[in-house]
């Protein structure tokens, strides 16, 4: 059973965990398993996502239970008028807070590698595809956006791109990795600003702060150290928090998970326990005004760590 956050008469949240696709690729042909279908299966009535997720990201998914209401959802996400947050644990010690702000190029997959596809925007392709009422309905008919760990939306060859975080903890172990005799971690908040395929994952390895658990992105040596201590096999990022205007009656709504447990396992053997249920407060006295308080937002002009390209 998937866990529901929040759910009234047009919306519905779930805390997705790590390793579950939010509906069917081609990428991953072999699964049978996607929140799409599950939660479908679960409520008895079709759902619409919101965005999406990276398979290895855990925390809030939100879906519409009606086409138009996921138009306005995207519209929503499209035009930045939803405040995200995210977890992570990265290695080494980033700087205190900042921006990094830099254009992303269109990552190709395996599908559209395959396809000749280029750079740029590209045609729909299977995974766009989702079950509706008369059928099938495409992703983009929907007009769906992309969030962190996106896959389907139409892109240029490059757009910009921008994240804010800031360092909540940061921890040295006595464990040897590459030329170095211990090896150092973070505990990062993340707040994007905007929603690229990958963005998150690409933009802490940007930084030289990969992600740990990103076969992708990151470092397989420090990957391999973690399953070693802490028998952690997932990408250690989670989306903690979802606020936004309702879509129908337009009263604020904040959606909050915590880390799953399979996150909060390693945060709390790295002594960071106590950060994971202060995180959401400690959020308030970060960044300039929002409509909802607990995210407000940096003056990139005046941020003196800004990360540039």
């Amino acid at each position: 059973m998937l866990e529901i956050l929040y759910r009234d008469d047009w919306l519905i949240a779930i805390h997705k965990p790590s390793g579950l696709l939010v509906h069917r690729s081609p990428i991953a042909a072999h699964e049978e398993r996607f929140a799409v279908q599950l939660l479908r299966d679960q409520i008895g009535r079709r759902v619409y996502p919101a965005h999406r997720l990276d398979r290895g990201t855990s925390g809030v998914l939100l879906f519409a239970l009606e086409r138009e209401v996921a138009r306005t959802l995207a519209q929503r996400f499209e035009s930045q008028a939803v405040d995200k947050r995210y977890l992570a644990i990265v290695r080494g010690h980033p700087p205190e807070h900042g921006i990094i702000d830099h254009a992303l190029l269109r990552r190709l997959d395996p599908v559209e590698v395959r396809r000749g596809k280029g750079a740029g925007a590209r045609d729909a392709l299977p995974e766009d595809v989702e079950e509706g009422e008369d059928g099938q309905f495409t992703a983009a008919e929907l007009e769906t956006p992309q969030s962190d760990g996106v896959e389907g939306a139409v892109e240029p060859a490059a757009q910009a791109a921008r994240t804010r975080f800031r360092r909540l903890a940061a921890v040295e172990l006595p464990h040897a990795v590459d030329r170095y005799p211990t090896s150092r971690y973070a505990l990062v908040e993340l707040f994007p600003e905007t929603g690229r395929r990958h963005q998150i994952r690409r933009h802490l390895k940007h930084i030289a702060h990969p992600i740990i658990g990103d076969a992708t992105y990151g470092k397989g040596r420090h990957n391999r150290l973690f399953q070693q201590l802490f028998g952690c096999h997932r990408l250690l990022l989670a989306c903690t928090r979802l606020a936004l205007a309702h879509p129908v009656t337009d009263a604020a709504l904040d959606i909050i998970a915590p880390p799953a447990e399979d996150f909060a396992t390693v945060a709390r053997a790295l002594g960071w326990e106590a950060l994971l249920a202060s995180a959401a407060a400690q959020a308030d006295a970060f960044g300039a005004q929002s409509p909802f308080p607990v995210l407000r937002r940096l003056d990139a002009a005046n941020d003196p760590t800004r990360l540039s390209r």
